[in-house]
C-alpha cells in the first residue's frame, strides 16, 4: 500500500505564517496608532482655535466729531485773541527787578508790565543834570554883563596906563634936550621912545578893555551858551527816555495771557521767548489753516462752526471775519498720522462768541468744518435725521431672488 508523505514544498511556511493568529502588538500598531493619529490632529485643531488672536474694536471711549454738512471742508483751527497773541518783549537788556503783573489781569495802555535795572542811567542822569546846571550858569553870567563891580578895576588901569604916557612923554622929552646938548647917548634916547610906545599901548589896551566890558556879553556868545544848555537838556532827556524804556508796558487794552519772567532773571534784546503775552479776550479769534488744495472750495459766505477737542459733541458757530491773502508754510499740527507738514495754508480769521456756551481759553485747538458747498445753491444747513416714509407711499418688498420691476 502507498505511504503518505507530508508536503515539503516551498510554499508551506508561507501559508503558515499568513494564517496565524494576530497579536496583541499587532491590534495595536493596526488600530492603535491610527486613533492616537487622529486624537493628537483633533487637538491640535483646537488649540489653534482657541488660542487664535481675536481682534476686537472697542467702541471709542467718546463719540468722535461729524460735520453737519452734506459737503464739507475740514480744517484745524487755533483760538487766539482779538487782537491777536501779543508777545511783549525789551527793548534793552537788562536785569528785571520788579514785575508788576499777573496772568490774568487786565491792563490798559501804559500800565507797567515789568521794569529793568535803571542804577547805572540813573548816575549818569545825575551827572547830566549838573552839566545843565553848569550850562544855564553860564548863560545867565554872560546875560548878566558888565559886573558892576569890574568897571572900576579897568578905570583904575586905564587911568594908570595913562600916567604912565604922561611919565614916557616927560623922559623922553628930557632925553632929547640930553640929547641934543650931547649929554646922553642915542642909546638912552631911543629906549625912552620904546618906553612911550609902550606905555601907548598899554594905555589904549586898558581903554579897550574897559569898553568891551561896559559893552556886555557878545550876542553870539549867549547863542552858543544857550545851544549848550539845551545840548545838556537835550543829554538828560535821552537818558530819561531810557530809563523810561526801562520800565515796558503795556500798548493796548487786555488780559495778561501769559508771564515768563521773574525778577533777578536777565533778559536779552531780543529776548529768547515772550517775556508777557497780552491780547484781548472780550472776544475770540479761531485762525483756520485752510490746505492749499482746498482754497478753490472755500469762500468766505459759507456757514461754519467749531468743535474743541475734549468736547466733541459741543458745537460754536464761527463768524467770518477776514481772510489773510498771504499762502504761508503750516505751522499750527495738530498731531494726526495722516497730517501732511510739507503743505502751505491759507489762514481765514473766524470770530467766536462763546456765551451761553462752556468758556474757550486761547491757544485751544478746534476742529473746524466749513459748508463746501458751491456758491449760488441752496443754503447748506444742519442735517436732518431720515425718517420712514408712511406705509402706502412706499414701495412694496421685493421677494428675495426675484428680478427687479422696471420703472
Amino acid at each position: 500500500m502507498a505511504i503518505a508523505t507530508p508536503d515539503v514544498s516551498p510554499a508551506t511556511p508561507r501559508a503558515r505564517r499568513l494564517t496565524r493568529r494576530s497579536t496583541f502588538g499587532d491590534i495595536l500598531t493596526q488600530y492603535g496608532l491610527p486613533l492616537v493619529a487622529a486624537a493628537l490632529l483633533a487637538f491640535a485643531g483646537w488649540y489653534v482655535w482657541t488660542k487664535r488672536v481675536v481682534v476686537v474694536s472697542p467702541p471709542p471711549p467718546i463719540q468722535p466729531s461729524h460735520s453737519p454738512f452734506a459737503t464739507t471742508l475740514a480744517a484745524a483751527g487755533v483760538v487766539e485773541a482779538q487782537t491777536e497773541n501779543i508777545a511783549v518783549g525789551s527793548a534793552t537788556p537788562g536785569v528785571v527787578t520788579q514785575v508788576h503783573v499777573q496772568v490774568g489781569d487786565e491792563v490798559t495802555p501804559g500800565t507797567p508790565l515789568f521794569r529793568l535795572d535803571d542804577r547805572a542811567l540813573q548816575g549818569e542822569l545825575a551827572v547830566k543834570r549838573a552839566a545843565v546846571s553848569e550850562s544855564k550858569s553860564q548863560l545867565v553870567r554872560l546875560e548878566a554883563e558888565p559886573r558892576k563891580e569890574k568897571i572900576p578895576v579897568l578905570v583904575a588901569q586905564v587911568n594908570e596906563a595913562q600916567a604912565a604916557v604922561v611919565l614916557a612923554e616927560d623922559a623922553l622929552r628930557r632925553s632929547e634936550e640930553t640929547f641934543a646938548k650931547k649929554v646922553s647917548t642915542e642909546q638912552d634916547l631911543v629906549a625912552k621912545r620904546e618906553l612911550l610906545a609902550g606905555s601907548r599901548a598899554q594905555f589904549e589896551k586898558a581903554t579897550a578893555d574897559l569898553d568891551l566890558l561896559k559893552a556886555g556879553s557878545w550876542e553870539y556868545d549867549r547863542d552858543v551858551a544857550r545851544s549848550s544848555v539845551s545840548k545838556a537838556e537835550a543829554e538828560v532827556q535821552r537818558i530819561e527816555t531810557d530809563l523810561d524804556r526801562l520800565i515796558v508796558r503795556s500798548l493796548v487794552a487786555g488780559r495778561v495771557l501769559q508771564v515768563n519772567v521773574r525778577p533777578g532773571e536777565y533778559v536779552g534784546a531780543p529776548p529768547g521767548q515772550p517775556l508777557v503775552v497780552l491780547g484781548n479776550v472780550d472776544k475770540l479769534h479761531v485762525r483756520v489753516d485752510i490746505d492749499e488744495f482746498d482754497i478753490p472750495r472755500f469762500h468766505d459766505s459759507a456757514t461754519a462752526t467749531a468743535v474743541p477737542r475734549g468736547n466733541l459733541q459741543q458745537r460754536y458757530p464761527l463768524e467770518f471775519f477776514r481772510v489773510e491773502p498771504f499762502v504761508v508754510p503750516k505751522k499750527s499740527l495738530t498731531g494726526e498720522t495722516t497730517e501732511r507738514v510739507d503743505t502751505r495754508v491759507l489762514q481765514v480769521i473766524y470770530t467766536c462768541d462763546p456765551v451761553g456756551l462752556p468758556p474757550l481759553f486761547v491757544g485751544q485747538q478746534m476742529e473746524v468744518y466749513i459748508d463746501a458747498r458751491p456758491e449760488g445753491s441752496e443754503p447748506a444747513g444742519v442735517e436732518r435725521p431720515v425718517t420712514a416714509a408712511p406705509a402706502e407711499d412706499r414701495p412694496a418688498e421685493e421677494p428675495s431672488g426675484a428680478a427687479p420691476r422696471s420703472p
